[in-house]
């Protein structure tokens, strides 16, 4: 009886990983294809692109499963190590549908090529699924074999370019880096298993709440919680784990810098606001007593944030100013949105992570959208600096609007998707920093504005050469009909997204973090 009990459990944990299962079951035959010279002629992509617009579906049909104002229902998988809830269903619906697009962008751009195509594929979806697993981590084992599943993937796919001497080095140093920090998270997580004899993320936060409460937080255990955090700061490009980003972006084909600037910061987002609520014992179901234990970790914790998230941003934008490599100069421009990205964490609320993932979904079509139009500028002119943009509405009239749209949206100003997102980051840093008296809130709130001045400078440049500069060669550039129709779509939902935007905030992001319900 317990055995069919076990089976039937499994079985049913099995039924929530469809998404996952779709992916490795598409990687598996991608490379049994690969073995076949025959299919060489054929550009694989097309069968990853199906397949992840497959688990996408079976994501968004789970997530539909959830009654409006019910995705408070958590249920943990396997013993724990995984847990499917409101936030990593949405999660794992957005991780899969910015990585249909990168796939999309990479059947387009037609890099890489079909004989390389099959390799090409499986590292992404293989980064996919370490991804998707990153958002539903519950246990500190599977943090790092997430984590871990994500980044080797994602060095391969750096150094990706046969031939290409900035390519195999990217690579390297993402290596390097990477290592570091996986270094640093790991050494955190051994830590504070082994001093309070568990791995479980609720248990863990139990015991760091018990600690606080009775006065035996110590030094050490600071350390530890601190390291963990440096090593999740590391996929989202924050300081002081951001120096990867510029090199590898420069050096990688920019298909897979739309990947990297996109998909690890949504699980990586994900991941970190779960475990800063879990913290503050914001979850169904986490015994806490009734205390204040967690006011001695939250200003430590809410600093921390603070100061990151300005460094990050403030680095970022200015960083930006000199660049004249476009790849070169989105990396820093994906630093500087990290910062944005982690501002409303650090209220420490629900809320705050309902802002977060509000600014990521306009952010998800803006990135992705600014490198399809370095791809495809690139293919029809083989340049990667910013000069080649000089003149682009003489020589292509949508591209040249998309990346105005894209742009503008990216500064946030109104009245385009980027501003309702920025928008969002704001008021919940405003509004917290007033009710709850947390004059740092208020200190990154100037900050933020400050940087989207700062920032209409860099963009403003990019303006400048697109719009009014003359152009290097007055012929019109050799972008197909698709791929013109591809940024024009992006760009659309960044220009009319406010129109539906209730739905994403109401419908997506509030539902997605409504578990969370003991905030302080």
């Amino acid at each position: 009886m317990q055995l069919d009990f076990v089976n039937y459990q499994t079985f049913s944990d099995l039924l929530i990983l469809a998404p996952e299962i779709a992916l490795v079951l598409t990687m598996t035959l991608l490379l049994i294809l690969r073995l076949f010279p025959t299919f060489d002629r054929w550009h694989l992509g097309y069968l990853s692109l199906i397949a992840c617009l497959m688990a996408l579906l079976i994501s968004s049909l789970q997530w539909l499963s959830f009654p409006l104002g019910s995705a408070a229902e958590s249920r943990v998988l396997f013993s724990g190590l995984l847990v499917f809830d409101g936030l990593s269903a949405f999660t794992r619906m957005l991780i899969l549908g910015a990585t249909s697009l990168c796939i999309l962008l990479s059947v387009l751009s037609k890099v890489p090529d079909r004989e390389d195509s099959a390799d090409f594929h499986v590292l992404l979806l293989g980064g996919t699924l370490g991804m998707c697993l990153m958002a539903s981590a519950q246990h500190f084992l599977m943090v790092y074999i997430s984590i871990e599943m994500a980044s080797v993937p994602s060095y391969v796919l750096a150094g990706f370019l046969k031939g290409k001497k900035q390519g195999s080095e990217a690579a390297l140093k993402y290596v390097v880096y990477g290592g570091a920090s996986t270094g640093l998270l790991l050494y955190g997580i051994s830590l504070l298993c082994g001093r309070l004899g568990t791995g479980y993320l609720p248990d863990v936060c139990i015991s760091l709440q018990a600690l606080m409460a009775t006065g035996g937080m110590d030094a050490l255990n600071w350390v530890a919680l601190s390291l963990v955090f440096l090593g999740l700061s590391f996929k989202l490009s924050l300081i002081p784990m951001h120096f990867w980003c510029p090199d590898v972006f420069e050096g990688a084909a920019a298909e897979v810098g739309a990947f990297l600037s996109v998909v690890s910061k949504l699980a990586a987002l994900s991941l970190m606001g779960r475990l800063i609520l879990l913290l503050m014992g914001a979850l169904p179901g986490l015994a806490i007593a009734n205390n204040n234990s967690w006011a001695v970790l939250a200003p430590g914790l809410s600093w921390f944030l603070v100061v990151v998230a300005a460094a990050t941003c403030t680095w970022g934008n200015l960083a930006a100013y000199p660049q004249t490599q476009l790849k070169r100069f989105w990396a820093y421009s994906t630093i500087a949105h990290a910062g944005y990205l982690l501002m409303p964490l650090a209220c420490l609320t629900r809320e705050g992570l309902t802002a977060a993932l509000v600014y990521a979904i306009p952010y998800l079509f803006m990135n992705i959208g600014v490198f399809a139009i370095v791809c495809f500028v690139r293919n029809a002119t083989h340049r990667e600096d910013m000069a080649v943009l000089s003149g682009l509405s003489r020589r292509s009239s949508i591209l040249a609007f998309s990346l105005v749209v894209l742009v503008i949206g990216l500064i946030g100003l109104p009245p385009l998707a980027g501003f309702m997102g920025k928008y969002e980051v704001f008021a919940s840093l405003f509004t917290h920093g007033q009710e709850k008296h947390r004059i740092e809130l208020w200190i990154l709130l100037g900050i933020g504005m400050l940087n989207t001045l700062i920032a209409l400078g860099y963009y403003g440049k990019l303006l400048r050469l697109a719009l009014f500069d003359q152009p290097t060669d007055d012929a019109p550039l050799n972008i197909s009909f698709r791929q013109q129709l591809f940024v024009l779509i992006l760009a659309l939902f960044v220009l009319f997204g406010i129109f539906f935007w209730d739905v994403i905030t109401l419908w997506g992001c509030q539902l997605a973090v409504s578990g969370f319900q003991r905030a302080p």
